[in-house]
């Protein structure tokens, strides 16, 4: 492998076999060498794969100007959540997550610190994805010496959920509210307590997660099928005219009109929900 640029003294970029530029990491790798040398392999930490061409410069101008050790526990954030969670996750998320996590080191050194408005509903909604927040926070501490807060977890939850769905983050804000306010209706609706520890209140809070990003991407289910809509409207006459007051609230908020096919599978999840 040879190398095509110096970024800096521990980031290269290279061709891989394919033809393809990739982003090679090792402390000194860069150090005395110029482009057309074959690089060392022995010095080679972590290999960077972009999916596209302007995010892999993005990526560039952001490891030219950032601490090593900044980058080298973002990647391992990056690595620990992929195999928790077991599913693709947006490259661009290199990008992202290690500009939040070098910001947010700067920020505590400068003894400034955020709240997290969404921290609670990150808790309760994204269970997986805030454990790992709490997994770089405990890691940034080991090799940073540095102890965020629970917010700075929360924050690198979203992180996470926005390279799950491939959303940004204001996306990301806005589906986190619906399904609070979702929660919230069918709570008021019903009078009742939820057990959020339930295998049913987790299933509730899937469908609505899918739902809300359906809503925001304005890709929502329809099959207009008209017998089964009629079928369960008459079976879960409460549970429907809870789920009508969810669609009229998204309606209302987001202008987003649901259809009836997502209303009819909302009242089903409300149903499963109350026989708790």
């Amino acid at each position: 492998m040879k190398i095509d640029k110096i970024i800096n003294n521990n980031i290269v970029s290279c061709i891989d076999n394919d033809g393809k530029e990739i982003v090679v990491m090792g402390r000194g790798i860069g150090f005395g060498t110029k482009s057309g040398k074959v690089l060392k392999e022995d010095k080679i930490e972590k290999i960077f794969r972009m999916d596209d061409e302007s995010g892999l410069e993005k990526f560039k101008e952001l490891l030219r100007k950032m601490p090593l050790e900044h980058i080298e526990v973002s990647a391992e954030i990056i690595s620990y959540a992929k195999s928790v969670l077991n599913r693709r996750l947006n490259e661009n998320i290199y990008i992202t997550l290690t500009d939040h996590i070098s910001f947010a080191i700067q920020r505590f050194k400068n003894g400034i610190q955020f709240s997290n408005p969404l921290l609670n509903d990150v808790k309760t909604f994204y269970k997986e994805e805030y454990l790992i927040g709490e997994y770089a926070v405990r890691l940034i501490e080991q090799k940073l010496k540095l102890k965020l807060s629970s917010a700075e977890a929360g924050f690198i939850a979203l992180h996470i959920v926005n390279a799950e769905y491939t959303s940004n983050m204001r996306d990301i804000t806005d589906i986190t509210n619906l399904i609070h306010n979702a929660v919230e209706i069918v709570k008021d609706y019903f009078s009742m307590n939820m057990d959020e520890e339930s295998l049913d209140y987790q299933r509730f809070i899937t469908h609505l997660r899918f739902l809300a990003q359906r809503v925001i991407a304005d890709n929502m289910l329809n099959s207009d099928n008209i017998e089964f809509n009629t079928l369960i409207s008459g079976m879960y006459p409460e549970e429907y005219k809870c789920s009508i007051k969810i669609k009229e609230y998204i309606k209302e908020a987001y202008d987003k009109e649901v259809t009836d096919e997502e209303t009819i599978y909302l009242a089903v999840h409300i149903k499963r929900l109350r026989m708790i």
